[in-house]
Order: C-alpha cells, then structure tokens, then sequence
C-alpha cells in the first residue's frame, strides 16, 4: 500500500529539486528551447508551478470529474494569481512555496479523501491518492526536460550533484 506520507514527501523533494534547477539554469536563457517546437526552460518550470497548483487545487475543492470539455478553463480558475512572466529567483521561490503550502493542505485530509474515486481528465476512474501520484508523475517528466536542458548548457542537476558528492563522502 503506498501510504499519501510517502507520496507527499516524495513530490515535495521533486519539486524542490525543479526549484533549485530554475536557480542553476542561466536566468538570461530562460527562454531557451532544445528545438523549435518545445516548451522553452521558463515555460517548463511555470507548467510545473501552474498544472501542481490547479490539479492539487481541484482535488482539494472536492472536483470529481476532471473529464469535461471545460477542463482548460477549470484548470485556468486554480492557477496561482501570480504575473504571466516571472523572474527566476521568484519562479523557484514560487514552486517552494507553492509545492509546501498544498503538502500542508493534503497532508490534513484523512483516509476516506484519499480512496475517494474521480475521473481523471483521459476518462480512468482513480483514487485520488493515485491522482496526487499522478500529478507528481508529471512534474517528475518536465523535471526530466529540465534537466536535459541544464546538460545542453553544460551543467549538472542538483541530483547528479548530491550523487556524487554521496559517493565522494563514502
């Protein structure tokens, strides 16, 4: 059984880990893309920021049924109130604070919260338990681009770094 405690502490540290990416990251190239089409570093890190605080938002209001053509719209109503373009000292501050302040909120919920089933926007039925983790699986992807990104520019992620430094410490 995955208990939410796990789930939680696991998305805080992967959240803080796309935080400390937006600091590493060159905040002059912020717009910077691996190719034309792709989202650029600044809109990864603001995806993170807005699609963790709508999802979490919706989930904690009680929406049951995130399948509907309203969706985008839905989703729009639960972003942070924050300007479209933010510089990155205060983006990264943003998905701290943000990422916190929802682990408090579901932290409180108890046990019938967790196994309650909605439909996620794809139409499967899940507990939301499983939708946290599954928000958590989608910053965890974009976390990923990021990443890819710093490599492009030359630098180490934060969780490479806290590898080898674990191993240089052994």
């Amino acid at each position: 059984m995955v208990r939410k405690e796990t789930v939680l502490d696991s998305w805080k540290s992967a959240r803080q880990d796309a935080a400390q990416a937006v600091e590493d990251f060159p905040a002059e190239e912020m717009d910077f893309k691996a190719t034309p089409d792709m989202m650029s570093f600044g809109e990864l890190a603001r995806h993170i920021l807005d699609a963790g605080h709508a999802l979490t938002g919706m989930l904690l209001d009680g929406v049951d049924n995130l399948a509907t053509p309203q969706f985008r719209e839905m989703a729009a109503r639960y972003r942070p109130q924050l300007p479209e373009k933010l510089d990155p000292a205060t983006l990264a501050s943003e998905l701290r604070k943000s990422v916190e302040a929802r682990a408090g909120e579901l932290a409180a919920k108890g046990d019938d919260f967790y196994s309650g089933l909605i439909t996620r926007f794809d139409g499967q039925r899940v507990t939301r338990l499983e939708m946290l983790q599954f928000i958590k699986e989608h910053e965890l992807t974009h976390r990923s681009q990021m990443f890819f990104y710093l490599r492009l520019k030359g630098i180490v992620p934060v969780t490479t770094r806290r590898r080898l430094a674990a191993q240089n410490s052994a």
